[in-house]
């Protein structure tokens, strides 16, 4: 029974349950009896992004892994998918990123990757968890493993990201602003796009341990969409603290989100002959219009439920290199095993240059349909507010309404007592009815 693991690895208030050194040990414990197999030198790699609580858990997490006879390397603060990479490059049997993403600096978290550089599956997880309730076994004293830093690190990502923009093309020309959200691609991301010819103007670079997201980065994208007006910049990026999300701002400082973003790299590929599967990979959570699109062009898109783990299983399961969700975690697997901010904006600005036309037309594809999404929450310990016949009825009656046009979306949240109630369809007033329809009968059977 999973109780520490939540969607995305481990997740809460710093130097709290489950985030605490105790605790971060025992994980530590519990991860290296699983994945030490073998007589060869075991090795893992921990990166973080740039919270204050980094601090307490790095060491932590590293003085469980050398007990167990594992050597460390610590790479810093890096971005997350700078840990999937490094986790195969140098060969390690495991990954750990200390992050808690888009959070703000007071939270923290452990993203665990195996040797072949994908987050870790539920059942792994479960027995990484139920290990760290059993007597750990302690290497012997001769054996204990030893910790190292890696100093070029970041610019071993820096040249693989490089990698990914197509030989012949490059980025002068274009004034793009980059909003680093004082996290862990503070240093990454501006050198990236400085390198392949652009002119940048970096924004949130300046961590201090406490503004990490902090009205800033993915999920703030006003503070970018003002800095692209500023300065008059083509468009805008913004990554989250640990860079494995993106959105974007054409040049009018309007935001292009996740569904926009996936339609224009999914179209590039299939124009080039490089889309795998017959089409991509989204959430439930994906607008209508980006389906629309697909299917419009022949494709197919293939839903699964929130979190981008889930999407990388299904893109495996199914042979799709084109994935990823409506708050911008994008995967191309052709390049990497977890979602890549900054490999994702390059496939991006590929196509911009290619097309030589503005921001604006270049990644509008589609018309978002209208899409509404409200929280109920309700007392913890009580039943099931959706097993109750009265919001099955509203349920009902919301999906008949909205017809083909339209889709309803009820999903528990994983973390709180909280079910999210999201509505979209072609009449807003009628997906506002839809969700408030809905919102007032579970709230009425809690």
């Amino acid at each position: 029974m999973r109780r520490i693991f939540g969607t995305d690895g481990v997740r809460g208030l710093a130097n709290a349950e489950p985030m605490t050194p105790e605790t971060m040990l025992r994980l530590a414990l519990a991860a290296g009896r699983r994945f030490t197999r073998g007589t060869h030198r075991h090795r893992v790699v921990i990166g973080k992004d740039t919270r204050l609580s980094g601090y307490m858990i790095e060491p932590a997490l590293t003085a469980g892994f050398i007990a167990m006879g594992m050597d460390v390397t610590l790479l810093g603060p890096v971005p997350t998918p700078a840990v999937a990479m490094l986790v195969r490059s140098l060969r390690a049997d495991l990954g750990v990123m200390i992050s808690a993403s888009h959070n703000p600096y007071a939270d923290n978290g452990v993203k665990l990757f195996g040797p072949d550089g994908y987050k870790l599956s539920d059942g792994i997880e479960a027995a990484i968890e139920a290990g760290m309730d059993e007597p750990p076994a302690l290497a012997a004293a001769a054996e204990l493993g030893r910790a190292r830093r890696l100093d070029d690190a970041e610019g071993r990502y820096i040249e693989f990201v490089k990698a990914t923009f197509p030989k012949g093309l490059r980025l002068e020309g274009l004034k793009i602003v980059v909003d680093c959200a004082n996290g862990a691609a503070y240093k990454v991301a501006p050198a990236v796009l400085w390198e392949l010819g652009a002119e940048v103007v970096p924004i949130a670079r300046d961590p201090n341990g406490f503004n990490i997201n902090e009205k800033c980065g993915a999920t703030h994208p006003d503070t970018m969409q003002a800095a692209v007006a500023a300065h008059g910049a083509h468009l805008g990026i913004a990554l989250d603290g640990d860079a494995d999300r993106l959105i974007m701002a054409d040049e009018r400082g309007r935001v292009v989100d996740g569904d926009q973003l996936m339609a224009l790299i999914a179209g590039g590929f299939a124009r080039d002959g490089r889309l795998a599967g017959g089409g991509l990979v989204a959430t439930i959570m994906s607008n209508l219009g980006l389906e629309r699109f697909v299917e419009a062009r022949g494709l197919s898109l293939f839903r699964t439920k929130v979190g981008d783990r889930y999407v990388i299983e299904r893109m495996k399961a199914d042979g799709i290199n084109v994935g990823g969700e409506q708050s911008g975690h994008i995967i191309l697997s052709d390049y990497a095993t977890t979602g890549d901010g900054l490999v994702a904006a390059l496939q991006v600005l590929a196509e911009l240059v290619q097309a030589q036309r503005p921001m604006s037309e270049v990644a509008r594809l589609f018309e978002p349909y209208p899409q509404l999404l409200r929280n109920v929450r309700f007392e913890r310990g009580t039943a099931d507010p959706l097993g109750h016949a009265t919001g099955r009825n509203a349920i009902a009656s919301a999906e008949s309404a909205l017809g083909r046009d339209g889709r309803i979306v009820i999903r528990p949240s994983g973390t709180e007592p909280v079910i999210r109630v999201m509505a979209e369809g072609s009449d807003p007033e009628l997906v506002r009815r839809s969700v408030d329809g809905i919102c007032e009968a579970i709230s009425a059977a809690t």
